[in-house]
């Protein structure tokens, strides 16, 4: 999904600010997002990618706002209204006020038909296609040549799983890219490594 959450590569947010001794949560609710999304996967109501593609969903102003686990609970509480076990009013009666959503599912893609296997060491070519249901094709690497470094396990296809569609099991790849490749200003002899489903890539010409 081409959205606000694909931010991999942009300018203008500032220095990341690191919170020393951090704890791993800073409020009570924090985990609450956590526990219900896990119940719901543990229901088979579904997947990781699912909650992933809901938080895909919010409002773009909403997303920029929010902090990591009000993201995650929003994600969650939106696929709990979509499965009907809790409604909107009910949430915004328990809240005391307006209480956002994300906007409704998009379609999903099938992974690629064709199958096409590469080898470690082989130059690839990541796929230039714009989705707009779930997706974990980055886009700073689209259109981008890259280099197979290790073959992982098959695991079902993001693009389907993340709409709760019969997901094909295919193999990810790291591809690992020159940063300069990606960004003219990167520095020199760096690189970037990405995961990326077989569907995602192509013979290198």
């Amino acid at each position: 999904m081409d959205g606000i959450h694909d931010l991999g590569g942009v300018d203008g947010f500032g220095a990341i600010k690191v919170e020393r001794n951090e704890p791993v949560f800073h409020e009570d609710w924090e985990p609450l997002g956590y526990a219900l999304g896990f119940l719901g996967m543990g229901l088979n109501w579904w997947t990781a990618d699912q909650i992933r593609h809901a938080i895909e969903r919010m409002e773009p102003r909403h997303y920029l706002s929010a902090s990591y686990y009000e993201r995650y609970l929003t994600g969650v509480a939106s696929l709990y209204v979509e499965k009907g076990t809790v409604s909107q009013q009910q949430l915004e009666d328990l809240a005391g006020g307006r209480y956002p959503l994300a906007l409704p599912a998009t379609p999903g893609a099938q992974a690629r038909t064709q199958e096409i296997s590469y080898a470690v060491g082989e130059t690839v070519l990541v796929t230039n296609t714009h989705f707009k249901g779930h997706c974990r094709m980055p886009r700073y690497v689209r259109g981008k040549q890259g280099i197979i470094t290790h073959i992982a396990p098959p695991f079902p296809f993001a693009g389907s799983a993340g709409h709760g569609l019969e997901a094909k099991l295919e193999p990810t790849y790291h591809v690992r890219f020159q940063a300069k490749d990606l960004w003219s200003d990167a520095e020199e002899n760096s690189s970037v490594v990405v995961d990326l489903w077989q569907s995602y890539l192509e013979k290198a010409p």
